[in-house]
């Protein structure tokens, strides 16, 4: 593989869990109603509550366009996004391993979100490794 073929690898990869993201913030925001439920909130702070994830979603995103734009240029950035996506799959765990039976709907809920981060962080590590060997290959 060379360093344009690793550019673009990259960008793919990352971009593909930019967008899955950026689609769940959105949903979020405008249709906070249809995720009360997998996330077992009620009362007046429950949309408010899922709106809130959503704008989390987007500030954790801020990062990724400028590295998919220029992965070569922007290298500490992709190091800032895997670390963002560890930090978020380890903290899904930490909160899973938390909750008793009665919260079985969350726990659900929660459990997409880690297999999606799991899977994420590897296709964006493994695609980023590629990247970090290759261009010091062709640097050296």
């Amino acid at each position: 593989m060379n360093t344009k073929v690793a550019v673009w690898v990259v960008r793919i990869a990352f971009f593909i869990v930019f967008a899955w993201n950026v689609m769940c913030a959105v949903q979020f925001i405008c249709w906070p109603s249809a995720y009360i439920g997998a996330y077992q909130l009620q009362g007046g702070g429950a949309a408010a509550a899922i709106q809130g994830l959503g704008v989390a979603f987007l500030m954790w995103n801020a990062t990724y366009p400028a590295f998919i734009w220029r992965p070569l240029r922007f290298k500490a950035l992709g190091v800032v996004i895997l670390v963002q996506q560890a930090i978020g799959l380890c903290g899904e765990l930490f909160i899973a391993s938390t909750l008793d039976a009665s919260l079985q709907v969350l726990s659900q809920s929660i459990a997409r979100f880690v297999g999606f981060d799991a899977i994420g962080l590897v296709i964006m590590a493994v695609a980023f490794h590629f990247l970090r060997k290759i261009s010091s290959a062709a640097s050296a």
